[in-house]
């Protein structure tokens, strides 16, 4: 495993959909856990951070192609696109509403991680195989650096995790724990 190296300067944690609405479907709070002790040390470091959630206006912007699989008619809940309140969201942290799977098409946050000169990201949230994934692709393309925390992301099933942490997000980035990360990079300035 090559060492981190991270400058915190250049380096931001984009946290997918840790809304109420979604990690209550996933009912995995460890998720939650880990990427609060993320928060907790780019906070310290003075890092920029992203928290990320897909909501929608009213229905009508949301992606609707065919599929064999037909997405889940949802009715969503009054607090479904509330960041979770352990995440300690403020108003110095940047918010992300997408309407897609992953965080970069129809958004600005390309655009502001570019005007902060920022080039490396810490990635987390659910779901691993399609949120994270989805973000993890279009960052690729963009050609950010990439950090994926497994410990502080989840999917419906194990194999739907495995794939993404086996196959793909090593790949494009680098694969730690949330412990390793803080490890490797909390010592950093």
């Amino acid at each position: 495993m090559s060492a981190l190296n991270v400058d915190f300067s250049k380096t931001a944690l984009v946290l997918i959909d840790l809304q109420l609405g979604i990690t209550k479907m996933y009912g995995n709070q460890d998720v939650v856990d880990q990427a609060a002790k993320l928060v907790e040390v780019f906070r310290e470091k003075d890092g920029f951070i992203a928290f990320v959630k897909v909501d929608f206006h009213d229905g009508h912007d949301a992606l609707k192609p065919a599929t064999d699989q037909p997405a889940r008619a949802l009715s969503y809940p009054a607090d479904w696109a509330e960041l979770a309140p352990e995440l300690g969201v403020s108003g110095q942290d940047y918010v992300v509403t997408k309407r897609q799977w992953g965080a970069f098409f129809g958004t600005d946050l390309d655009l502001q991680l570019r005007r902060r000169g920022i080039d490396t990201i810490v990635l987390c949230g659910v779901s691993t195989n399609i949120g994270v994934e989805g973000t993890a692709r279009e960052a690729f393309q963009h050609g950010y650096n990439q950090i994926f925390i497994t410990d502080a992301m989840a999917a419906a099933s194990a194999e739907e995790q495995q794939s993404s942490c086996k196959y793909i997000f090593p790949r494009i980035g680098k694969l730690r724990t949330t412990e390793e990360f803080i490890a490797e990079a909390g010592s950093r300035k």
